[in-house]
């Protein structure tokens, strides 16, 4: 399933240079020393004249986490990966360049009433969340989104924890509206999946990172998705339903600049857009709790584990008040071994889709996670 919450000059350097005509910043010698030990821990080396270009968008940005950090916020900011870079860049490197608009997805998902477990969290289920991944300087986000709720999904209905082929998603799946590292949707990547009849492992086709020619070979697929439902517009509570009674739910959002240096903490952002066509960021929700009454999901991140909590974040919820599409693709079927297995992971008797949660017409199929909207406005 996958939702979407919004929340979320020319120059010597193309990687984020200042704004012609920008005043230097007057580095002192303890943002010197900060950024000399920052760059040998994450192995950095510049030739003389990028080193000056570094140490001023570092310094600029220590101080934009200091600020905020003395603020009152829910979430606090630190140093990791993107700390030499600008938000321009990362924009640029990480995100979405070709716009992605979640309104067009078309709803057809029936919730239930509740209620529901008040917490949930996956990865304490059992071994059913993938390790937090890094697409590199490739947005190619949506894929680790799709991916993530898959072998999730193949996870819950086996036992058994595949690793799935982002890489076939880049550049296999343009016909469906995607866009390799320019940016794609999770929904549109399940059905790409849907209707390719399958994905590789990642052991047979390995991320690379880029744009390249698809080498799809079907007789390697190792997870299938038989369907795709829809959440409908702005019903959070569906998505809960969702990640509480299913699976991890993929969703996408609009970052923002305090995004890029979350460190830990309750994230919520007033400064993106609330309209669905401004989404530029697919991430994973593996499950939702409250903390001194703030409500929050649990986020698992594609930018690596050096990224705010190991890899991941935790999101205020917002209560209702969302922006954009919510859709999932339900229904999914796979087989992890060459062997089928004659077995079902959940039945119920509530309505989902066509007044039945179950869809075993043979072999080993399953519930996938959903994908939804998330929204901004917290």
């Amino acid at each position: 399933m996958w939702a979407v919450l919004p929340l979320l000059c020319a120059g010597a350097w193309l990687l984020g240079a200042p704004a012609c005509g920008a005043a230097e910043l007057a580095v002192n010698s303890l943002e010197k020393f900060h950024f000399q030990s920052w760059m040998v821990q994450h192995q950095k080396k510049y030739s003389s004249e990028e080193y000056h270009h570094r140490l001023q968008v570092f310094a600029s940005n220590l101080r934009e986490i200091n600020a905020h950090n003395a603020r009152n916020h829910t979430f606090k900011m630190g140093l990791n990966q993107f700390s030499d870079m600008s938000f321009a860049e990362l924009k640029r490197k990480y995100l979405w360049s070709e716009p992605q608009n979640c309104s067009a997805t078309k709803s057809n998902y029936l919730r239930g009433t509740g209620p529901y477990p008040p917490s949930m969290d996956w990865r304490e289920k059992g071994n059913f969340v993938t390790p937090v991944k890094n697409q590199g300087s490739c947005g190619s986000c949506w894929t680790f989104s799709t991916t993530g709720a898959l072998e999730s999904a193949v996870a819950i209905a086996t036992g058994k924890l595949p690793f799935l082929a982002e890489q076939q998603l880049v550049d296999c799946a343009q016909n469906f509206n995607n866009h390799g590292c320019q940016g794609g949707l999770p929904s549109q990547a399940f059905e790409y999946i849907r209707y390719n009849k399958g994905i590789m492992g990642e052991d047979t086709y390995p991320y690379r990172g880029e744009d390249g020619d698809c080498k799809y070979q079907p007789s390697k697929a190792i997870a299938f998705v038989k369907d795709v439902a829809n959440i409908t517009l702005n019903d959070e509570e569906a998505m809960v339903e969702a990640v509480a009674l299913y699976n991890p739910v993929s969703f996408a959002f609009e970052v923002t600049a305090d995004f890029m240096m979350y460190r830990k903490g309750i994230y919520s952002s007033t400064s993106c857009h609330k309209t669905p066509d401004k989404v530029n960021h697919a991430v994973l929700a593996v499950g939702y709790g409250e903390e001194k009454g703030i409500p929050y999901w649990i986020v698992k991140n594609s930018w690596g584990p050096h990224w705010g909590m190991k890899g991941l974040e935790t999101q205020k919820k917002l209560g209702g008040e969302s922006h954009g599409a919510t859709s999932l693709p339900t229904s999914s079927a796979a087989e992890v071994t060459t062997s089928r297995v004659p077995h079902t992971w959940f039945l119920t008797d509530q309505p989902l889709v066509d007044k039945e949660y179950s869809f075993f017409p043979e072999g080993l199929h399953f519930t996938l996670g959903r994908s939804s909207t998330l929204f901004c406005g917290l």
